[in-house]
């Protein structure tokens, strides 16, 4: 079927920093399977767009998203990255096993009230970092992921050894 994805490496970093804003980049590179160096740079080209702010804290950075930037393309231009990551967080929330206090059913919001709702959060805090609840994965879900990777970096070295050229992902686009 072929190993692309729908968002590229900009996208993937700006996610896993959204989630935990005080990952270590080793760690990022390690969930979306590029090399530390790559996501240096990729961190580094964020924050020139003004996608992140990198502040220090003691030996540690902190990464806070800029959840009023528009995305780069034209055909989402319209569409902030707040809006983005919000609807990611809440498709992860979804499908988390409920807790007892979820365990009543609730309303869903329609698409245009859920808009509004996510316009009215960022309103209220610019240039902040978009909270979601933390998510762990069971380990049998982290297992099958660790064993695509590795088989993943082993085609890819394959690949190499026999003289293939080796898949390039388009770079600088945020999605």
């Amino acid at each position: 079927m072929g190993d692309w994805t729908l968002f590229s490496n900009h996208g993937h970093v700006l996610v896993c920093l959204a989630r935990n804003n005080e990952a270590r980049l080793r760690d990022v590179a390690v969930d979306v399977g590029i090399t530390e160096r790559a996501v240096q740079k990729i961190v580094r080209e964020l924050q020139q767009a003004d996608f992140i702010s990198i502040s220090k804290q003691g030996r540690c950075n902190r990464y806070d998203i800029n959840t009023r930037q528009n995305l780069r393309h034209a055909l989402e231009a319209q569409c902030t990255v707040g809006r983005l990551l919000h609807l990611l967080a809440s498709e992860e929330a979804k499908t988390k096993a409920p807790t007892r206090q979820q365990a009543a059913p609730q309303p869903e919001a329609t698409s245009t009230e859920a808009i509004a709702a996510v316009e009215e959060t960022a309103a209220e805090s610019p240039a902040q970092n978009v909270e979601e609840p933390p998510v762990r994965e069971s380990s049998a879900v982290e297992s099958t992921q660790s064993a695509e990777k590795k088989a993943g970096r082993k085609k890819a070295k394959k690949k190499k050894e026999n003289g293939e050229p080796s898949d390039a992902r388009q770079q600088g686009s945020l999605f």
